[in-house]
């Protein structure tokens, strides 16, 4: 490990002792993440996965590092919060991270990649291979599952991801007042397990290229699945013919799509906001003459008769939220397909469960960097949208799986980060074995021997 020049860190003495520092510790690490990442993916297989979907087109002479070696290394750095790629200049010859992708931790001889290196990886990425790495995830979601499931919720949402510069395919985007990338992601609604994402131009997308992107996720999906209920989930902006005639094509396919109120659906909703309204005034009154707080809003629910001129021919089920606040009237509509909920379940219980896809985002793009698209080259920024999609199902199966049933089961990425993750760890190499020594007094010591046991026998990796 080489010494650091920097001049010593000086700091107020303390009990009549002066204090210094320097970065001269020797073959230390402040991140503990990539072996517990290593035994999450040793269980589910992923690298290994997308390294296959990638078409390695260097020359064996001439590389260092396999094709498995720079997405490992990549993706743990992004899952331990690094998103920089400029981060692995320094990461290189960290020795916990060179055990993650296992090489041995102190040789001078076996280091990292450079950002260079990686930032090569990242350009030299083609149509092809950001198709197979779709289809990978896709492969990865199916492997989760020990059996078929009955009902998968496909939530489907976009999000946008702010540019600068000459950036390839970037558009001006009205609704968000900026330029920027509008990627679609999907995930399933009712586990939180991603299931694949598309990298999009700023544009506001068609019904058609929803319906299109979606049909292949349905294809790939029923190929393996042929008896699992499909449910597509989204707000408003996928209410078109195009997705409800894909789902309307399936029999064992449904929809529950938001629809922005018009002049039609307006009308037909009157009468019930009127009398929620009425309600909810009852409501207030009697909280007043009782000395109770008044309801913050009232809501009804109500099935309408409407179906526009532009949906296909079909069971269509409009459903009315007519909701009184404070602050006024707030009436939402839902179109569905599904014959048996009442309106109240088709809203409360389905539709309004669909607000947790914006958490998922939230996670992919604060904890790991998903919007760090910042590359001039359209198809670069794809595979880094990738490795963050990658670095997020990495840590939804270590939360769901080693973590389950303790206090981290359901925390956010950066908080396993900060409490599991960023641990010093001094490394001591000798012929036959490695000795890692931990802080002892380590508040989560209890926590971490209960998850390295349970990442020490990975289950066979799916195929």
């Amino acid at each position: 490990m080489t010494h650091s020049t920097l001049e010593p860190l000086r700091f107020p003495a303390v009990s009549g002792l002066t204090i210094r520092a320097d970065f001269n510790g020797g073959a230390l690490s402040s991140d503990f993440g990539p072996l517990l990442l290593q035994g999450v993916d040793r269980q589910t297989g992923l690298i290994d996965r997308l390294s296959r979907a990638i078409d390695d087109r260097r020359k064996a002479a001439y590389v260092d590092h396999s094709l498995s070696e720079l997405l490992a290394q990549r993706i743990y750095q992004i899952a331990c919060g690094y998103a920089d790629g400029n981060d692995a200049n320094s990461l290189r010859r960290d020795p916990l991270f060179k055990l993650g992708v296992g090489r041995q931790p102190l040789n001078e001889d076996n280091h990292l990649a450079s950002a260079s290196t990686l930032s090569r990886l990242e350009n030299a990425t083609t149509t092809r291979d950001i198709y197979r790495l779709a289809k990978a995830f896709i492969q990865g979601f199916v492997d989760s599952y020990v059996t078929p499931p009955d009902v998968i919720v496909l939530d489907m949402d976009h999000s946008e991801d702010p540019t600068h510069g000459q950036q390839a395919f970037t558009f001006y985007n009205r609704y968000y007042d900026h330029h920027c990338y509008l990627p679609l992601f999907v995930f399933e609604g009712l586990s939180g397990k991603f299931i694949t994402a598309v990298l999009r131009p700023g544009k506001t997308p068609t019904g058609a290229e929803n319906a299109m992107i979606m049909k292949r996720v349905i294809r790939e999906l029923r190929a393996v699945w042929p008896q699992t209920q499909f449910i597509l989930r989204g707000d408003g902006h996928f209410s078109n013919p195009e997705l409800m005639q894909l789902c309307l094509a399936d029999p064992l396919c449904d929809f529950i799509f938001g629809v922005a109120g018009n002049r039609a659906l307006n009308p037909l909703a009157a009468p019930h906001v009127a009398k929620t309204r009425h309600r909810h005034t009852l409501r207030c009154q009697n909280a007043r003459h009782t000395g109770q707080r008044p309801p913050q809003s009232t809501r009804t629910y109500h099935e309408l008769t409407y179906k526009a001129g532009s949906w296909p021919d079909g069971e269509h089920r409009v459903i009315l939220k007519a909701e009184v606040m404070a602050q006024g009237d707030n009436p939402r509509f839902v179109v569905t397909s599904l014959a048996l909920p009442t309106p109240e379940a088709i809203y409360r219980d389905l539709y309004a469960a669909r607000g947790q896809d914006e958490n998922y985002i939230k996670v992919m793009k604060l904890d790991l960097a998903s919007d760090r698209t910042s590359c001039s080259g359209f198809l670069a920024n794809h595979l880094r949208l990738y490795l963050s999609c990658a670095a997020y199902v990495l840590h939804h199966s270590l939360r769901t799986e080693a973590l389950c049933h303790t206090e981290l089961e359901n925390a956010q990425p950066m908080t396993v980060i900060l409490k599991l993750f960023k641990l010093a760890v001094k490394v001591v190499q000798y012929k036959d074995r490695v000795k890692l020594h931990l802080p002892s007094h380590f508040p989560y010591k209890a926590l971490l021997k209960r998850v390295t046991e349970r990442l020490f026998i990975p289950t066979p990796a799916p195929t």
